[in-house]
């Protein structure tokens, strides 16, 4: 049971949508968006295959074009591959200092590369610079064997990670996006995976740098420079990830952030880069010039402080188990919404991580989107003595 702390925290949210947790989507999808330039109606990503636009904050579509249609990725397959790289750092599982052995396999991956060879040693954050700014194949296949033992074992971890996100259009059949069977994803998806790397902000040191070095002690340091060019030639980008072959054509998913306001904007089959580029700077400008949105919450930060009855320690953390955020267009009214704090039932003993209660926002009294709050530490059950102490020092207060 919780004690001394408020069921119901009411706060005016200023938005006029909101995206938390995993599964909120807005209630329609802009099919046709167009922007009016010198007073001329200009559609932006004409001539991309499939398109979307998202509010990194929220999670919410700004605008779509054939966003759900299944098409080869290239290399932007190593979003994913990125995301449970940070993900397996986060837990622990391994350091971005750890030494990473090339196999012969991995070194025998065409395509974009780093060179690498059987037996060469890097450290996981030089091959994750390779990856990011270099699209590097054979770094790929070395960081998933590296992570899993396998690259066929790393692709179901992939394929896994897809299901959870929701990306209900994706399969993916290797790590690094090389042409092969059954290898598929969407734009929709792509934005959702880029959505959740953007949240380990160290993959934006690597993603937004324009050229940089590998092998800088050796004799022949090896040049990288971004595929993505407009981390150098549009204000704001700082990431994420190109893609092109022969069948996936031209593909983009980039991020830019202004004033606090982050965007994913995501292209699939342009017809050359140049293209690629100009579309995905339209769409960055159409979404800059017509929304903006703030972060409430960003995951893991405190929501408030809460005490479990018969537990030790008395008041632990709660925070948010994702990234709540608040989507706005410009010139809209703010007073609509409400949000509240809502906090289960539960009790000592308790695991770090457990859903606690819910951030619940309302408009006009209606419910438009939840997230989960987690313990944020761990909660054993009080001892008899630490209940008796306890007792005796709220009676003794004034």
């Amino acid at each position: 049971m919780w004690r001394n702390v408020s069921k119901k925290l009411i706060l005016t949210v200023l938005s006029v949508g909101i995206f938390t947790g995993s599964c909120l989507l807005p209630s329609h999808f802009a099919y046709a968006a167009e922007v009016k330039s010198d007073n001329k109606q200009v559609q932006i990503a004409k001539q991309a295959v499939s398109a979307v636009v998202m509010d990194a904050a929220t999670g919410q579509l700004l605008f779509e074009k054939n966003g759900h249609e299944k098409l080869p990725p290239a290399s932007v397959t190593k979003i994913m591959t990125m995301l449970l790289v940070m993900e397996a750092v986060e837990s622990g599982k391994v350091k971005l200092t750890d030494k990473i052995r090339t196999s012969e396999y991995a070194a025998s991956m065409g395509g974009s590369q780093i060179y690498l060879e059987p037996g060469e040693e890097m450290t996981l954050e030089q091959m994750m610079k390779g990856i990011a700014l270099g699209s590097a194949n054979d770094a790929s296949v070395a960081v998933a064997e590296h992570l899993a033992g396998s690259e066929e074992e790393f692709v179901r971890l992939m394929n896994e990670r897809a299901q959870e996100l929701g990306m209900k259009n994706t399969h993916f059949s290797n790590c690094n996006g090389l042409p092969v069977q059954n290898h598929y994803t969407s734009a929709y998806d792509i934005a959702i995976m880029s959505r959740e790397l953007v949240k380990h902000e160290t993959v934006l040191k690597w993603t937004s740098l324009f050229q940089d070095y590998l092998r800088q002690d050796s004799e022949k340091p090896f040049w990288l420079v971004n595929t993505n060019k407009l981390v150098r030639f549009y204000d704001g980008v700082d990431g994420l990830k190109t893609g092109f072959t022969s069948e996936s054509r031209y593909c983009l998913s980039a991020t830019a952030k202004r004033n606090g306001f982050r965007v994913i904007a995501v292209v699939m089959g342009e017809p050359t880069s140049p293209t690629r580029n100009a579309e995905v700077s339209g769409m960055l400008d159409w979404a800059f010039a017509n929304y903006y949105s703030e972060t409430l919450y960003k995951r893991g930060q405190v929501v408030q402080k809460g005490a479990i009855e018969k537990g030790t320690p008395e008041e632990i953390p709660l925070v948010a188990a994702d990234t709540v955020g608040i989507l706005m267009k410009k010139g809209e009214k703010k007073d609509a919404f409400t949000q509240t704090v809502e906090l289960l039932s539960v009790k000592a003993p308790l695991e770090k991580g457990v859903v606690v209660g819910h951030i619940v926002v309302y408009k006009n009294g209606q419910e438009v989107g939840r997230t989960n709050i987690l313990a944020g530490e761990k909660v054993e059950k009080a001892s008899l003595g630490e209940m008796f102490n306890r007792t005796i020092r709220h009676w003794l207060k004034p």
